[in-house]
């Protein structure tokens, strides 16, 4: 943490990596992606700690189903609604220390939940933590790509990767930390929020020292058709609701899935719901960089319709097998969302905010209503019911074939 944060060249945003001849070629900041993917990896694992108390606080609260469903929906509306609301205005006005002022509200709202006392308390606290993500995505994802010297695929790789590895350490750390100690310990892992807060201060620097060359570059312009822009953004959506739906039945019910399905304990549940998640955070690192070499389009094709045979079979699966195939689920459909939003980004260049803030809030908002509807609908069935009904969501990823060509990585 004592190493200085680089102040490399950048490349606007959409421009190519290539220079003229003779001119320097930018380069990757990786020590800045590194601090940024970091505070991803904090930030993410501060929210899956939610989702990994949810059989305490359902012990503790006496929850149904539908109101632990309603948890996930309230922090991730709460990110939905307000980061493109965020993403719009940076995109018009730089705010470089956002970042840590995002984790402040993501600290206060975890130090809530390990004394809330009330459904009530626990809700506000899922607010919270929501808000803190609506701040830190679209800026920080805007800093990925500053630090891309070109290479965006890689740099929104390397950015999420460390939010899906904080969301596969969640489960883990509420297995060895929050099952045993009780509701109460979930406030120590706020001491992360305050490495977090460090951490972003000193991208945050380095961010206003760089605002200035990126305002001087020249403006992107838009080389497509409105029609056509508004029709591939319409299905991008499309996708991200097949995954992120898709992704809330494995994330918010997967342990009671084991716990009712095979008498498996609870610990031992979220034990699996790490490998699960662990396999995402492994998948992320691929989509990028592939993205950037064989273009955008295949890996979104592939990386969600891929999954289909995988979901279908699930429901069926012993318990050896759910395992497996929830693990090659995590790891194929992961990949496509640094594909989404890079491809996104090159769609309506110069509004890297807006758009991130567009797909990360839609992403929240997807995965809190497929967490709401899919738990009124265990209520009102089971469990298993609602794995046999979302195995068809990843067919929805046949639409990709709808998508334009678009950017230098857009081949295929």
């Amino acid at each position: 943490m004592s190493t200085a944060l680089p102040s490399t060249p950048t490349v606007p945003a959409g421009t190519a990596s290539s220079s003229p001849s003779g001119a320097q070629a930018p380069t990757v900041a990786f020590g800045v992606l590194g601090a940024i993917s970091a505070s991803h990896l904090i930030n993410d694992m501060m929210q899956s700690l939610i989702l990994a108390m949810y059989p305490v606080l359902q012990g503790n609260f006496h929850l149904s189903f539908g109101q632990i469903g309603l948890i996930t929906l309230t922090y991730q509306l709460t990110a939905s609604i307000f980061q493109p609301v965020v993403g719009l205005y940076t995109d018009r006005r730089s705010v470089p220390y956002s970042l840590p002022m995002g984790m402040c509200f993501t600290l206060v709202g975890l130090v809530l939940l390990g004394f809330a006392s009330s459904y009530g308390m626990v809700l506000l606290a899922a607010a919270l933590v929501g808000v803190g993500s609506s701040i830190f995505h679209p800026e920080s994802s805007r800093v990925a790509r500053m630090a891309s010297g070109g290479r965006h695929g890689l740099a929104q790789s390397l950015f999420q990767v460390g939010g899906n590895t904080g969301s596969a350490l969640g489960p883990l750390l509420a297995a060895a930390v929050v099952v045993p100690f009780g509701q109460h310990s979930a406030a120590w892992f706020a001491l992360a929020a305050l490495v977090g807060i460090a951490l972003l201060t000193r991208v945050s620097r380095w961010y206003a020292e760089q605002h200035r060359t990126v305002r001087a570059a020249p403006k992107e312009v838009v080389t497509l058709p409105r029609a056509t822009v508004l029709g591939a953004i319409a299905v991008l959506l499309v996708l991200i609701f097949s995954k992120y739906f898709y992704i809330a039945g494995i994330s918010s019910f997967y342990t009671f899935y084991l716990i009712h399905h095979f008498d498996v304990s609870v610990q031992n549940s979220q034990v699996l719901l790490f490998v699960f998640l662990f396999a995402s955070a492994l998948g992320t690192l691929a989509g990028g960089p592939l993205g950037d070499r064989i273009g955008r389009k295949p890996v979104i094709w592939a990386s969600i319709l891929g999954v289909a045979p995988f979901a279908l079979l699930l429901p069926h699966a012993n318990l050896f097998w759910t395992v497996t195939l929830t693990l090659l689920i995590g790891l194929i459909l992961s990949s496509a969302f640094s594909a989404i939003l890079v491809y996104a980004q090159e769609l309506i260049p110069g509004k890297v905010g807006m758009v991130s803030g567009l797909f990360f809030g839609f992403a929240f908002g997807m995965g809190g209503l497929g967490a709401a509807v899919l738990g009124v609908l265990a209520d009102r069935t089971s469990i298993d019911h609602v794995y046999q009904v979302i195995a068809y969501l990843p067919l929805l990823g046949v639409v990709a074939a709808l998508l334009p060509k678009v950017g230098r990585g857009a081949r295929g």
